[in-house]
């Protein structure tokens, strides 16, 4: 399958494709050999290996022919998964690091770089994982701009800022300091200026 994947704003093209119970992911020239496992229902678990050689027509396929090569660069990671309700984008913990990730996003196109610009309505910040509140940055009433900080969140002992997509005002704070949250909790909401 082909899909259009935006990453904090930049736009791919990828192609997976299933060989031996694991799937192959192209991106450009590149390509990888994914096992995937979902751990629970936020958390996947990859063991990701660098496949020898350029892309050809044949997805997955070196330029010999054959099954994909493995490079022996075999390296694993966890992956937790969450939602942003405002945006419609998956929120995918890497190494703890949030990305707000959009697949197939058409609606996005010809907007520019900012794909919350053309957003109406409040943001509802949720958090990405599972996790502690670190600190509340925002509070009622607080104006903000554009990915200001305003919940930090720890998890897997890394923090993680949760910021505004664009200029608002916090209109509600709904967690505070040290409480802890599962995945998809909403934090806070911000009301557009």
């Amino acid at each position: 399958m082909q899909y259009e994947v935006e990453v904090s704003g930049t736009l791919r093209q990828v192609r997976v494709t299933r060989h031996d119970g694991r799937f192959i992911v192209i991106v450009g020239e590149r390509q990888w050999l994914v096992d995937a496992a979902q751990v629970d229902s936020h958390v996947l678990s990859l063991l990701i290996d660098d496949v020898a050689g350029p892309t050809t027509d044949s997805p997955g396929v070196t330029p010999a022919g054959g099954a994909p090569v493995n490079s022996g660069r075999t390296r694993s990671c966890e992956i937790g998964i969450g939602s942003d309700p405002a945006t419609g984008q998956s929120v995918f913990a890497i190494q703890t690091l949030p990305l707000p990730v959009a697949i197939n996003p058409r609606r996005h196109f010809g907007r520019g770089k900012d794909s919350a610009a053309g957003l109406s309505g409040p943001q509802r910040i949720v958090a990405p994982m599972p996790g502690k509140v670190v600190r509340v940055l925002g509070k009622s009433g607080d104006a903000v701009v554009h990915r200001q900080p305003v919940v930090v969140i720890e998890a897997m002992k890394m923090e993680n800022e949760l910021r505004a997509l664009r200029d608002g005002t916090v209109a509600e704070v709904l967690v505070q300091e040290g409480q802890s949250v599962e995945a998809g909790t909403l934090l806070a909401i911000i009301t557009p200026s």
